[in-house]
């Protein structure tokens, strides 16, 4: 893997979990998320103009994206709301590429290598040692609905991607959370709230979520995809180590002994 593709994609893991962890920081999670998103979309724009593309047969996997998108980030912040990112992040990370790797078995009826099955062990016991003794409560089954939420949109963008430019498909299919969600927001807690989202470190947000993204096409140019998935889910560490630093909360050796386990189940799925 060259060095230029590995820092992209170590580049990508940290502004993904970076993003995440200034969401999960903020006093109103979805006052913040509300924000963040329609934000990102108004600064990667440009970027999406300069490279348009997008055939016509990419729509039904553009709606489809946007519907899974939608419910990703609410279960997303819900989870972010009753549970702790160390928990949450972890499991939705380390189970969607496991469930990724089922549907390809059970649907289309591929064979698992001896590397990914190790990648499922890995992530199974790398998932307990997150969750703890006490099952992880709310956060551990939030993290499972949001891990089938990433599973789904993954396996529709496979396809719907090839029918457009990436960032253009991307942010087609974020129009409908950018605005489906803060009108959800709106809606139920009144519009007046989403004014506590305007803040620096929620329109930063916003804007990493699209850059991990761009890092990894940029890393994907440069290197195949089975390392770079590889290397960018380093994330569910860095994640971990964010949260012990900055959210105050208990990651002990146990719990990032479980989010390393579950980089490497990651990276053995992606590399088997």
């Amino acid at each position: 893997m060259p060095v230029s593709a590995l820092g992209l994609a170590m580049a990508a893991a940290v502004v993904h979990a970076l993003w995440n962890v200034l969401l999960a920081r903020s006093r109103d999670v979805e006052a913040a998320t509300a924000v963040a998103l329609p934000c990102a979309l108004v600064v990667w724009a440009p970027a999406v103009v300069a490279t348009w593309r997008v055939e016509a047969s990419a729509w039904p996997y553009i709606v489809a994206s946007g519907c899974l998108e939608l419910a990703y980030f609410v279960l997303l912040v819900l989870g972010y709301r009753v549970a702790e990112l160390s928990v949450v992040y972890p499991i939705a990370r380390g189970v969607a590429p496991v469930l990724v790797l089922l549907a390809a078995v059970v649907v289309l009826g591929r064979s698992a290598s001896a590397l990914q099955v190790l990648g499922v062990v890995l992530v199974g016991v790398g998932v307990m040692l997150v969750r703890g003794l006490r099952g992880g409560g709310p956060g551990a089954l939030l993290g499972l609905c949001v891990a089938l939420t990433i599973a789904s949109y993954t396996l529709v963008d496979k396809t719907g991607v090839t029918h457009a430019a990436p960032l253009a498909y991307l942010e087609l299919a974020m129009l409908f959370p950018a605005l489906g969600y803060p009108a959800l927001v709106a809606a139920v807690r009144g519009p007046s709230v989403l004014r506590r989202g305007f803040t620096l470190p929620t329109i930063a947000a916003g804007i990493a979520s699209f850059g991990a993204y761009e890092l990894v096409l940029l890393a994907l140019q440069r290197a195949p995809a089975a390392p770079v998935a590889a290397v960018r889910e380093s994330s569910v560490v860095i994640a971990a180590l964010l949260a012990r630093r900055y959210l105050r909360e208990p990651v002990g050796r146990a719990r990032l002994a479980g989010a390393a386990a579950v980089a490497g189940g990651i990276a053995a799925l992606a590399l088997g």
